[in-house]
């Protein structure tokens, strides 16, 4: 929807679907409820003709050309699989098997290139990537493989890797899991992790790889409590964290929550939304797709405005120019980057 000076004005959430197909009820609520955008998963996904299909609808019902997300780093959290699309290990062990960080960061540049090219195709503008997050010897399994390094510089290099191969697929990139998932060593999809440290360290440490990639255009919280910033309250909650993601941190772009459903929060769904847009969450996101959450939802945020309207716009404004991209070509490319790395073993 938009207001009479042209201003877009969609409500300040992000919704996924139950299905491959809309559904009636849900043609209709999404152009009752007018979202920011959409969210797929795998339950979305059939067919590329299916998904193209899909994409359309979903803009249809909104009347405009609304961001679709997804998740697709390849490896453990990969929607579009074999042999459709192209398969990848997880990140941790295919950039530990460079000679170098150049090679490792060309090789993701070329992966996020490929994956941006083949998001595209489908009518998807948005992928959540790059992590940020360190891995670290207590990080949880469900983040570990999917980190970059265990040291912030390599971390925050191939991130920015990450984001431009996206950037030249026609992609935007959504930072994640912005202050730091690394130390968790509980997964919030189903519980709420907690990570005691100095902030100094953190500072220092985990916080430094979303400073170097505080340019980009969007990032997601983390369901997480630092009590050395805030004992009360997980990031995606807490005033105090949001502040320090905006200042010490420098991330001013389009700060949306991660999934408001996961398990990592408790309370009704106006309440978690009320929590996260009062502590300085831009935008909502909700994943599952079930109908009385996202009516509870639709009733409770409101459309955007001021400053999380402003950091909309300026985040679909940063979209590129789309740079072809030969796939097997890429795919080759980066099997002479592994090949080096064993002869050098």
């Amino acid at each position: 929807m938009y207001r009479g000076d042209g201003a877009l004005t969609a409500r300040a959430v992000i919704f996924g679907c139950e299905g491959p197909v809309l559904t009636a009820w849900e043609r209709n609520f999404f152009a009752e409820a007018d979202p920011w955008g959409f969210i797929l998963f795998a339950r979305n996904l059939e067919t590329p003709e299916q998904i193209r299909a899909l994409t359309a609808e979903l803009r249809a019902c909104v009347r405009r050309d609304a961001p679709i997300l997804i998740d697709q780093e390849g490896g453990r959290v990969a929607r579009l699989l074999p042999p459709r699309w192209t398969g990848w290990e997880d990140a941790l062990p295919f950039v530990s098997g460079f000679p170098s960080e150049d090679a490792a960061a060309e090789a993701m540049r070329l992966r996020y290139h490929v994956i941006g090219a083949e998001l595209r195709d489908l009518g998807i503008n948005v992928n959540c990537a790059p992590m940020a997050d360190i891995a670290t010897d207590t990080t949880h399994a469900v983040v570990r493989g999917r980190c970059y390094g265990t040291e912030a510089g390599p971390v925050a290099r191939i991130g920015r890797a990450v984001a431009e191969g996206l950037a030249l697929g026609g992609v935007l990139p959504v930072l994640k899991h912005i202050p730091g998932h690394g130390r968790a060593d509980l997964d919030s999809h189903a519980d709420l992790p907690v990570v005691d440290l100095p902030l100094e360290v953190l500072e220092a440490e985990d916080f430094s790889p979303f400073r170097a990639l505080a340019n980009l255009p969007m990032a997601m919280t983390a369901h997480i409590v630092y009590p050395a910033i805030d004992a009360g309250a997980c990031a995606t909650w807490s005033p105090d964290v949001i502040a320090l993601i905006r200042s010490s941190i420098g991330f001013d772009g389009l700060l949306m929550s991660d999934d408001i459903s996961m398990h990592a929060l408790k309370g009704p769904m106006a309440t978690r939304v009320a929590r996260a847009l009062g502590a300085g969450c831009d935008m909502i996101l909700h994943c599952n797709g079930k109908r009385d959450e996202m009516e509870a939802i639709a009733a409770s945020v409101p459309r955007l405005e001021g400053r999380a309207q402003e950091r909309a716009n300026a985040a679909l404004a940063a979209r590129t120019a789309v740079t072809a991209i030969d796939i097997p070509d890429a795919l080759r490319r980066i099997s002479e980057l592994q090949e080096a790395a064993a002869h050098a073993g």
